[in-house]
């Protein structure tokens, strides 16, 4: 076989990247208003017969979401910024006296003025919305600490430091900051969008400010004309609204409460109160580096991801309004019942609470909260841990979580508390926490020698779904093709969050198997498993699937395409909808989406990457190579960047160069069977010993594709080991016997070893 049929081989490997939902996920209920706005009331509507509750509510953090800005709020609620704040290279002062109320910013001589309009937040942070142009609201660079009563760089705050790097700071006028795309659907009530593709540009409406009654009862109004033709003093028998605490299961009362506290991924804009969850969601997960391996909070992320992980919630027992009102108010600040938020189930511990706690009474330790929901801060934003797990020292030594023995005793290290925890209980209550926060990081660091507890627990009955579904997703990135049969039978968890996570990655493995459980994922009783199935099979051919499977599979991809259009403005939504095109053949289309991606956030590399395949199947290798570079400017270690910009210049016989970008890419991606595979067609010619060191390597990562074994065999064929190579494609043709070049070039191979 001729080397240059080796080097066409560069053309048809390509890596492509497919995200979920975004990066960073609002935890906004990111929907329009529905279609029966006209039935809404407001909370004005509620006030003439919920007085009382409608007073409590006007002043809650539910009510007070987002308020209109005045001269009255900022005398009563402000102080005046005393010194500049310096981002880049400019100053900004807040400037909020009477007759006032915007934001200056000064670059050199030249100087700016922000008009301050909203006001988001208050329990512990003030945010401030301006209008931008195109109809986007910003939220300004200087924030107000409730708490400590002073002003402060917003953006800066939501810098993470994770334990080898420092996650970069986003800009102010970046898309996360902007209003209408990031944060708006937990702010305000009953709010559109209306946002326009073509103009980029927002025309965004709401009812009110605030999370208003109707968000969660439902559209009012013909609850109020059924009161009002009821006979005085009567209740009607149908009351035309929804009465989340008497008619909604435990279930369904949570996922309300998480279509805004929840770090997710919009499916739909048409949740209603009592829908499931997981038909108008996805969950983000230990996946991301927002969390601690343990699952404490790194970042923000709203609560529910823990939630779904504790004891008391996964029993079905508890949901969110035991302990809190539906205006958002903690039910047990009064410091005597604090601790019966824990009553009914843990009635024998609170009735002596210091003999569990170790703490005395009346103590801030002998409170239930301060052990089992400690309480942490990131971006100025305080919040308790929702998972109710007990405290876990050791874990803070394996991966520097918090715990929360060492919150309050700060003076002490965790090795003390580590001790102090394990004198008082004989069980080894730590232990299940560090044995799968172990295989999150490891998995997250890309170590596979725990890869059989992985798929051990991802095969187990009943795991912790967040945990599931975690290994699920950071599985993708595993080379060993034992994950396979693990990740197929998760398909048929419990779970839809771990279903769905495996439909997901099973889009990696053109398998048989892989196709059945996709199929079947397509017909899934929950809207997201059918919508991640239906993503995995848009690249499928038509003729691969069964006639009789053709409605379930065409009705998921009507569902997945509709979650793509469902939230048109944010970047991922463009970037899926162009691999959804590049896996149909429609290149134009998948380009324009791409660009459309990369317009929308400059600074992400999986649009330029994919941007460059669409391009390169067109036949436009310098549009190619444009988006590649521009991908490298962003990043020059990026591994799927340099691989694909190192087959380009392959096909442009440019053999220095593209030897360069394929070792940065296996580089900085030693698992990246496809660069080592090219790596040892580029070098066969003159470096024939290095070639076969990375057909090796290509063969090992991925023995699957029986191309790299066979390749790996050619080149030990060419080095003269005949022996080697024919083992090598024995094994190729009892795996695959249907490959005939394995078969082929063993014939003559066998023909050239002597007899014994």
């Amino acid at each position: 076989m001729k080397r240059s049929t080796y080097l066409a081989c560069l053309t048809v490997v390509s890596v492509l990247w497919v995200l979920a939902g975004p990066t960073i996920a609002a935890s906004a209920k990111t929907g329009s208003a529905p279609s029966a706005t006209r039935e809404i009331t407001g909370s004005s509507g509620c006030h003439s017969c919920h007085k009382k509750f409608h007073g409590l509510w006007s002043t809650s953090f539910h009510g007070l979401a987002m308020r209109p800005y005045s001269d009255s709020f900022a005398k009563a609620d402000l102080t005046p910024q005393e010194a500049d704040i310096v981002i880049g290279q400019s100053r900004f002062r807040a400037e909020t006296g009477a007759g006032q109320g915007w934001v200056k910013e000064a670059t050199g001589k030249d100087e700016k003025q922000y008009r301050i309009t909203h006001v988001l937040g208050g329990k512990n942070v003030f945010y401030f919305l301006t209008p931008m142009d195109k109809g986007r609201l910003q939220t300004l660079p200087v924030a107000y600490d409730v708490r400590k009563r002073e002003w402060f760089d917003m953006a800066a705050s939501g810098v993470r430091h994770f334990p080898n790097e420092t996650s970069p700071a986003i800009g102010w006028k970046d898309w996360p900051y902007t209003f209408n795309t990031g944060c708006y659907g937990c702010h305000v009530s009953q709010l559109s969008t209306n946002y326009d593709p073509k103009s980029d540009t927002y025309r965004t409406t709401w009812v009110e400010p605030g999370i208003n009654c109707e968000t969660c009862h439902g559209p009012g109004l013909e609850h109020v004309r059924a009161c009002e033709a009821a006979p005085k003093g009567k209740p009607p028998k149908d009351l035309k609204i929804i009465r989340g605490g008497q008619d909604f299961t435990n279930e369904q009362k949570n996922a309300l409460c998480a279509t805004c506290h929840a770090k997710t991924v919009p499916l739909t804009t048409g949740f209603t109160p009592g829908d499931r969850y997981f038909d108008h969601y996805d969950l983000i997960g230990y996946e991301s580096p927002d969390f601690y391996p343990d699952g404490r909070d790194l970042g923000e992320n709203y609560t529910f991801t823990s939630w779904s992980r504790s004891p008391c919630a996964r029993s079905g027992k508890l949901e969110c309004m035991h302990c809190h009102t539906s205006s958002g108010r903690y039910k047990f600040k009064d410091e005597a019942k604090a601790n019966d938020a824990c009553l009914p189930c843990h009635a024998l511990r609170v009735a002596d609470a210091p003999a569990h706690t170790r703490h005395p009474a009346g103590s801030a330790g002998n409170r239930c909260v301060s052990c089992h929901m400690p309480m942490t801060e990131f971006a100025r934003m305080r919040r308790s841990d929702h998972s109710m797990l007990p405290p876990t020292p050791a874990a803070t030594m394996a991966f520097k979580s918090p715990n929360a023995c060492n919150i309050c005793h700060a003076d002490k290290d965790a090795d003390w508390a580590d001790k102090a925890v394990r004198s008082w209980h004989a069980r080894d209550h730590q232990a299940p926490v560090l044995a799968l926060a172990g295989l999150v990081d490891a998995a997250r660091r890309r170590d596979w020698t725990s890869l059989q507890a992985m798929l051990e627990y991802i095969g187990m009955e009943n795991p912790d779904e967040i945990y599931a579904a975690s290994l699920v997703r950071l599985l993708r990135s595993c080379p060993d093709q034992r994950k396979w049969d693990a990740i197929a039978q998760a398909t048929k968890s419990s779970s839809p969050l771990v279903r769905a996570a495996a439909a997901e990655a099973l889009s990696d493995v053109p398998s048989r198997q892989a196709l059945d459980a996709l199929i079947r994922s397509a017909s899934d009783d929950f809207r997201l498993v059918r919508v991640r199935a239906a993503a995995a099979l848009s690249g499928v051919p038509r003729k691969a699937i069964a006639p009789a499977d053709h409605p379930a599979v065409d009705k998921a991809t009507g569902e997945y395409l509709a979650s793509l259009t469902a939230r048109p403005d944010l970047w991922t939504s463009q970037y899926n909808m162009g691999n959804y095109y590049l896996g149909q053949g429609d290149l134009k289309q998948a380009a324009a989406s791409f660009e459309a991606a990369s317009r929308f956030d400059p600074a992400s590399i999986p649009p330029l990457v994919n941007a460059s395949i669409a391009y390169s199947r067109q036949g436009d290798a310098s549009k190619a190579e444009k988006a590649l570079q521009a991908a490298l400017r962003l990043d020059p270690n990026d591994a799927p960047a340099n691989f694909n910009l190192g087959l380009l210049k392959a096909e442009q016989k440019d053999s220095a160069a593209a030897e360069r970008h394929l070792r940065t890419a296996l580089q900085h991606n030693p698992d990246m069977a496809e660069a080592a595979f090219n790596l040892g067609i580029l070098l066969a010619g003159n470096r024939l010993g290095e070639a076969l060191a990375y057909s090796r390597k290509a063969a090992e990562l991925r023995p699957d594709i029986p191309k790299y074994a066979y390749t790996y065999a050619f080149f030990l064929d060419r080095s003269g080991d005949w022996n080697s190579a024919a083992q090598v494609l024995r094994q190729v043709v009892d795996r695959f016997p249907g490959y005939r070049d394995a078969a082929d070039l063993l014939g003559v191979i066998q023909k050239r070893i002597p007899s014994k």
